[in-house]
């Protein structure tokens, strides 16, 4: 029996392994979330097009994908502890990058780097959970991550709901001028108040041991040991090592034994949970879930609600992503893995349905006035446009504000324009909005095409619709809401669990990153298109999009997921080599 000392050491280390993990989490949700609060300021005072903010939105993902394709060689070479130091860094590097920048260069590399730093932790964080602690544990400690990671966004939200209220407080005693200036040092402030996580992150990865497997593999048996004795009792470290002893004597003894095929990572051993991981990862983000966070503010705008209901929607939304990730983890080992990816994804489902129609019924309703933009291309190719209320009763025909549909002091424009191949759209102005930059339309500095420096500039689309009511912005919130708690209660707390129990021990690190580079692609690629399409094809597109791939999700889980709860790792290995 372990002595009452030694249960209260392995007892406050196991309490330090699940506050590093959650600050580990809190500062992914932190990378994900923060860009919600700061991007209508960014948008209102950067002057960039929709495909810009897109890019800013997306260049944390792109980071991601940079360094997920590497996290599992350096998690192997420099070891999971020092990863993790390492990560936290370059976050706290990221900051002042982000908040000092002028110009999208600056900005886009800022953002890739909190993406870098972002990947990192995504993916040394749970694999070093994984093998530190126990089974009766693992599902608590990557529940912290899942945890702090909702808090994290929860924490960005509250944030920039503090600067929508000072924003809020002098818009109608200031100029335009002075208010777009308030709304510069918003975003960028936003953004300041976010590093001392990474520095709490970094100063905690200092505490705490090595991963006993990742001694184990590099042929540190005893220290292996004594990293299992600071989480467990001596009996459970021992019998563990001797696990870990007979499944390397195993994988050798069939080495010798066998030759070809069964002897490489083509066996089913290693493929199907590969397989399945990388299918898992894919859907998780293709619902949209990234995309939904990073751009809820705009939506919520687009919706019906005004600046600053719009940020408490997004308060409201992160919150009860945080409330309902705790109910997730309270059953996430009682009730398994398989039961709630089931239940949460049939929920998203029906969520995303009822947002996607919400907005294609008021859609239906947008005017093209493309001729009338056109006409105000003048020689020089280029376009600064305004979109006040004198603005909206010069463009719109007349027959459109004599319906009920059209006020004009409650109207969206979006213009999509093209220069010989390249195609792009601005972001959504409301007629009722004062301190925004006007935005220019000219040629895209990140192309270096000949035909897009001399095409001259042609209006593909100019689409002005009706701002709906707040009774439908409210309605959009509240199936968001729902969309975000089946999320939180289903796949945002499992996932981390598949990724890191699924993967046999040999290929656990590298298989983690190959799976995690598919999430974070897939994750880009919505964000990046995310403006864009909207702007052309309304935000029903989207949503109606995201619902297709959950249902791809939901037959995954279903037909193919075993249970995995309260299984060792080696457990779980064999299963799908006898599978």
């Amino acid at each position: 029996m372990p002595s009452s000392t030694d249960l209260s050491h392995t007892n406050t280390y196991n309490r330090l392994l699940l506050l590093v993990a959650g600050l580990g989490g809190l500062l992914y949700g932190i990378d994900v979330g923060i860009i919600g609060g700061a991007l209508p300021y960014l948008e209102a005072t950067s002057g960039l097009n929709a495909s810009q903010l897109s890019i800013i939105v997306a260049a944390v993902l792109l980071g991601s994908v940079i360094s997920t394709l590497f996290a599992g060689l350096l998690a192997d070479w420099l070891g999971r502890k020092p990863l993790m130091v390492i990560s936290g860094g370059i976050f706290v590097l990221s900051i002042p990058v982000i908040a000092l920048s002028h110009g999208f260069a600056p900005l886009f590399f800022g953002r890739l780097l909190q993406g870098v730093s972002g990947g990192l932790v995504g993916i040394v964080v749970p694999l070093y959970l994984a093998e530190c602690l126990s089974a009766q544990d693992r599902g608590k400690g990557t529940g912290a991550f899942q945890w702090l990671l909702t808090l994290g966004v929860f924490s960005a939200a509250v944030i920039g709901i503090y600067y929508s209220y000072r924003v809020a407080a002098i818009t109608a005693s200031v100029s335009p001028a002075a208010l777009l200036s308030v709304k510069d040092q918003a975003w960028r402030r936003i953004f300041w108040m976010s590093m001392p996580p990474g520095i709490l992150f970094v100063a905690g990865s200092l505490f705490v041991a090595e991963s006993p497997r990742w001694l184990f593999r590099r042929g540190r048996k005893q220290l292996a040991l004594s990293a299992l004795l600071r989480s467990r009792s001596t009996e459970q470290a021992t019998l563990e090592l001797e696990e870990m002893e007979q499944t390397s004597l195993s994988a050798q003894n069939k080495s010798f034994a066998k030759s070809g095929i069964k002897d490489s990572l083509l066996r089913r051993k290693y493929v199907l949970p590969f397989l399945l991981a990388c299918v898992i990862l894919f859907c998780n983000t293709a619902t949209g879930i990234n995309s939904i966070v990073g751009y809820n503010t705009d939506i919520l705008l687009q919706s019906g609600l005004s600046d600053l209901y719009a940020h408490w929607g997004y308060v409201l939304f992160t919150f009860v992503n945080f409330l309902m990730t705790i109910v997730g983890m309270t059953l996430v080992d009682r009730k398994g893995r398989k039961f709630l990816f089931i239940l949460g994804t049939s929920g998203i489902i029906v969520c995303l349905l009822f947002v996607g129609t919400l907005f294609l019924r008021t859609e239906k309703n947008r005017v093209d006035v493309r001729g009338a933009i056109q006409s105000t291309v003048g020689p020089e190719q280029s376009l600064l446009l305004h979109f006040d209320q004198a603005d909206a009763q010069r463009l719109l025909p007349a027959s459109a504000l004599s319906g009920g549909d059209f006020q004009v002091d409650r109207l969206s424009m979006t213009v999509i324009y093209s220069y010989g191949g390249f195609t792009a759209a601005t972001r959504a102005m409301r007629s009722g909005d004062a301190g925004e930059a006007p935005v220019a339309i000219d040629r895209h500095p990140l192309v270096d095409l000949s035909a897009a420096r001399t095409a001259p500039l042609t209006i593909e689309h100019a689409y002005i619709g009706p701002v709906p009511d707040a009774v439908h912005g409210w309605l959009v919130a509240l199936g968001l809401y729902g969309f975000v708690a089946f999320f939180a209660l289903g796949p945002g707390v499992c996932v981390w669990l598949a990724l890191s129990e699924l993967m046999p021990t040999r290929i656990r690190s590298n298989g983690m990153s190959i799976a995690l580079v598919i999430n974070q692609m897939v994750s880009t690629t919505l964000a990046a298109i995310f403006l864009p399409v909207v702007g052309k094809y309304g935000y029903s597109m989207m949503f109606f999009l995201f619902c297709g791939f959950t249902v791809i999700y939901l037959s995954t889980v279903t037909f193919f997921l075993p249970e995995t709860k309260g299984k060792t790792l080696e457990e779980i290995e064999a299963y799908f080599e006898a599978a």
